[in-house]
């Protein structure tokens, strides 16, 4: 990469710190951010983060179709399931390095609690679960050979882990000792492929443009359970013109395919959104910033009945080193 264009990115103040998505088992969380390591411009220059993040991911409305479902019409005990909320709680640690050469590295590792409610079928009481633990810990590369003097381009591949749990069952009511859907583990049991690609560009002397595309493709089943293969893309724009502060702008997409398998919820499972995320980041030290993000529905769209989130929220702390 030419000297100079290294240079005059490498100077731009911290931007919004959020890593890539959590490996997610719940179908309809659709927590979509750009990368933290591309929303930092790490890609332009040599150099270490380490990056502690939480999301809260609230999924309080049962959905549709693009509908929402009047549970006060519904008649208790139904012939179908009725869920009635997840609170999922993501506290991620990642590690990420830009070596001095075309590549660098990613890693992340997910602790996930997530208590949940819902009224199985011809069940007349909620039953409840707190699914907690490891999450699937996420590796990935990133080559940016293609990159010119106008903006850096890469391609991104690894491999997300099936380091999480997936046999954690219900705490009390009717379902009390079964095992919680396959979508609500800690883990999905499968190894993932993660491929994509990126790009940033600053756009004058206080505007920075990142666009990133991904899909996460399951390459195996594990216990009659394979999870839905995801598309992902996000169009970020941040503004350095306030100094300190550092606001962003991003619309984020997802794609989710149906889960399959005989423990799978096939028939509650997969659906698009479209999100919009401010947010904004603030340096706290030399090498140390903070950031806190909201992320909006635009768009929901869910196959069968699914809850879905209101809003997510993440916050958290990257170091540089």
């Amino acid at each position: 990469m030419p000297r100079l264009f290294s240079r005059a990115l490498a100077a731009a103040p911290f931007a919004l710190a959020l890593s890539s998505t959590p490996a997610l088992a719940c179908a309809s969380c659709g927590c979509t951010f750009t990368s933290d390591w591309l929303n930092q411009g790490l890609v332009t220059q040599p150099g270490q983060a380490a990056t502690l993040r939480v999301d809260y991911v609230p999924q309080s409305q049962l959905r549709t179709g693009t509908s929402k479902v009047d549970t006060s019409q519904l008649t208790i005990p139904n012939d179908r399931e009725i869920e009635r909320w997840t609170d999922n709680v993501y506290l991620t640690a990642s590690y990420d390095r830009q070596f001095a050469s075309d590549w660098g590295i990613n890693v992340a590792v997910p602790l996930i609690i997530r208590p949940h409610a819902t009224i199985a079928e011809d069940t007349d009481a909620e039953s409840r679960s707190r699914t907690h633990g490891l999450g699937d810990i996420r590796v990935t590369a990133r080559w940016q050979g293609l990159s010119t003097p106008s903006g850096v381009t890469g391609l991104q591949f690894g491999l997300i882990l099936p380091t999480g749990g997936f046999h954690q069952t219900f705490r009390s009511g009717p379902a009390q000792g079964e095992e919680v859907d396959r979508g609500l583990q800690p883990g999905t049991g499968t190894t993932q492929a993660v491929i994509g690609a990126y790009h940033y560009r600053r756009l004058g002397r206080d505007w920075a443009l990142m666009v990133q595309a991904q899909a996460q493709i399951a390459l195996n089943a594990r216990q009659e359970y394979r999870p839905g293969t995801i598309g992902e893309a996000s169009l970020a724009v941040q503004w350095m013109g306030l100094g300190r502060v550092v606001p962003q702008l991003q619309i984020n997409a997802r794609i989710n395919a149906q889960d399959s398998g005989l423990n799978a919820d096939v028939e509650n499972s997969g659906g698009e959104q479209v999100y919009l995320a401010p947010g904004l980041s603030m340096p706290l030290a030399a090498r140390v910033s903070a950031f806190a993000h909201v992320q909006l529905p635009l768009y929901q769209r869910v196959v069968g009945w699914q809850l879905a989130p209101r809003v997510n929220l993440a916050a958290g702390l990257t170091a540089r080193f």
